[in-house]
């Protein structure tokens, strides 16, 4: 009985507490785990560091330390390990390219209506800042959807499912191509004021980076509305969703060259910090000083590293057993840097009458050329990290009137008495190769200096790289403003801004003076390298299928080296010199082959399954 008093005073007690608890004390306290939407739409913190997770989702094909797609066109070959030998002896299929984010896009969405709904304790200010990089973020991703897949859908607000069993709400028809561009820059243009509060910051974006968008975006369109028009037959659809008209390339050239001359005469600077041109061009991507880079991803930042170091660094020079000598650049590439007198950047590797040119330094033959070179390629007779690199790749021997060339069976072998006594002493073949069918060495005779950090321990896997990656730079401002200023017929001002970079680069001044779009092209690639642009620039010139002709007999359809061979001939005036042998890799088993279903990637069976609206792509 007595127990039962006692409960019964226990269930009366807390039936009084509840009962003086308020509601809202009770019931509905805040969550400890749990972040709501008035914390966190009013949050600056909260709300930076979801713009922040938006930001590295910004989309790239071979870009963002790609290491296996910079392998994939022309401009190099795969060396690394050999499960992902594919790569030399692929086709483009035709998803290739193929980027479809509406998840994105739906995140994004969702993100500007509930800053609009909820943030009513930020600042006018700070509601604008973040709604402006969150509508920059969502044109960045409709351009990188426009310029692989066409026109596609425009979507600006949330599609919520009514459960009425009717979806064609939902299901949104493909904008024009010409439509998806106008979009993109309709919002730059009316983003991009509200964004200087951001132009101190190289990782956010601000009101520079929406106008370098507006330069690269405008100058795409214009080159499609051009070029695809001047094919013998025009890639189009009948609604308009791939092609644009011709009569609009001049205006969109003209939005291009705007914002580029915008950029040019705002508080940026070609990075010419060091005295060494050619070591100038590799410091500007990798010392973060200088005021050339507008927006970047930067990996220290974020905390964040990457690996593009490990997967690069030359084979001699690495700090860690397990790390690879992945990219070797072609011989295509390192000839398109021309020579400082202004001729072809063809290497002579023979005089007229077929013979071996000799060299009496190894690194002679890549003299006098483009100081890009060397900011971008570690070639034979260069240096890294404050060392020579050991790139040669046998001994030639003169016999019965001709060289014949011997590699050694071992990297960094010395040459003993394997080919007589009278060769014997020196290096036979050097550390870092080059062989021709070897894993994690150069198998062209090149390795690529861009981007690989030479910070300590930046190749092993414990330390890695931190170095940034450049989404705009002055640098393609110049050369975007270069190909709108010509194609607009403004010749003059577009040799200006060209001449301007090559003296950067090593030429004299005005060392253009007959600018064509071949030229243009040239500096593109040469300056632009491995930085996600080759892809791109070929497919809106309409020249992918002509660069990538699938031919055997195609010098940039296929990857070629260049190998150095030490001539061995005691006695002779030449001994010691050095020659060079134009080499196919045969890890390197197919030509290139773009074909015309590439200039558009193709949508998925998905995505048209779902939306009936959708109209296929060209050839697919």
């Amino acid at each position: 009985m007595k127990l039962r008093l006692i409960s019964m005073g226990i269930a009366m007690f807390a039936v009084s507490l509840l009962n003086s608890c308020n509601h809202d004390d009770w019931f509905d306290r805040e969550s400890k785990t749990l972040i709501t939407d008035q914390q966190l739409w009013n949050d600056p913190k909260l709300l930076t560091s979801l713009v922040a997770n938006y930001y590295d989702r910004l989309p790239t094909l071979h870009g963002v330390f790609n290491t296996g797609g910079m392998t994939e066109l022309d401009d190099a070959m795969w060396s690394g390990h050999r499960d992902q030998n594919w790569r030399n002896d692929f086709q483009f299929g035709d998803d290739y390219g193929r980027y479809w984010d509406y998840g994105l896009i739906r995140d994004l969405n969702l993100s500007l209506e509930n800053i609009a709904k909820f943030s009513t304790q930020l600042s006018d200010a700070q509601r604008k800042q973040y709604n402006a990089e969150i509508r920059f973020i969502r044109a960045f991703v409709y351009f990188e959807m426009v310029k692989r897949m066409g026109g596609v859908p425009i979507v600006t607000t949330q599609l919520i499912y009514d459960f009425s069993g009717d979806p064609t709400p939902l299901q949104v028809a493909r904008s024009k191509e010409h439509e998806v561009y106008d979009f993109i820059y309709q919002e730059l243009e009316e983003i991009k004021e509200d964004l200087a509060a951001n132009n101190a910051s190289k990782t956010r974006a601000n009101k520079y980076a929406a106008l370098a968008l507006e330069s690269r975006a405008m100058l795409y369109a214009a080159s499609i509305a051009k070029y695809n028009n001047l094919m013998a037959s025009p890639i189009t659809t009948a609604g308009g969703e791939v092609g644009i008209p011709a009569n609009m390339a001049s205006a969109y050239y003209s939005k291009s060259l705007a914002a580029s001359k915008e950029i040019i005469s705002a508080p940026f600077a070609l990075y010419t910090e060091n005295a060494d041109k050619g070591a100038n061009f590799y410091d500007m991507l990798n010392k973060k000083t200088g005021r050339e880079v507008i927006f970047a991803k930067d990996f220290a930042t974020s905390l964040k590293v990457h690996r593009f170091a490990y997967d690069n660094i030359v084979r001699s020079l690495t700090e860690d057993n397990e790390s690879s000598s992945t990219i070797s650049p072609s011989l295509s590439f390192v000839e398109s840097f021309d020579y400082l007198d202004g001729s072809k950047g063809t290497l002579h590797t023979k005089n007229t009458d077929g013979n071996y040119v000799a060299y009496s330094h190894i690194d002679a033959i890549f003299a006098n050329k483009d100081a890009r070179l060397y900011g971008t390629i570690i070639y034979p007779g260069s240096t890294f990290r404050g060392r020579a690199v050991s790139i040669q790749a046998g001994v030639a021997i003169w016999n019965n009137n001709k060289y014949q060339l011997h590699a050694a069976a071992q990297l960094g072998q010395q040459l003993k008495e394997e080919l007589g006594k009278e060769y014997a002493g020196g290096l036979w073949t050097g550390f870092d190769g080059p062989l021709y069918d070897a894993q994690d060495v150069s198998n062209t005779g090149f390795y690529i200096r861009k981007f690989v950090s030479d910070a300590p321990a930046a190749s092993t896997r414990g330390t890695s790289a931190a170095n940034w990656w450049p989404w705009f730079r002055l640098g393609e401002i110049y050369l975007n403003a270069t190909e709108a200023a010509f194609e607009l017929g403004q010749v003059a001002d577009a040799t200006g801004y060209v001449n301007k970079l090559r003296e950067r680069a090593g030429f004299p001044a005005n060392s253009v003076t007959n600018l064509s779009m071949d030229i243009i092209r040239n500096e593109r690639r040469v300056e632009l390298a491995f930085e996600d642009h080759r892809f791109y620039d070929l497919k809106r010139w309409r020249m992918a299928h002509l660069v990538w002709d699938g031919s055997e007999n195609d010098t940039n359809a296929v990857v070629y080296g260049l190998y150095p061979y030490r001539i061995s001939r005691p006695g002779h005036v030449d001994d010691g010199k050095f020659i060079f042998e134009r080499v196919r890799p045969a890890r390197f088993r197919r030509a290139r082959f773009f074909r015309m279903a590439n200039y558009y990637a193709s949508i998925s069976q998905d995505v048209i399954n779902k939306n009936p609206k959708i109209v296929r792509n060209p050839f697919h």
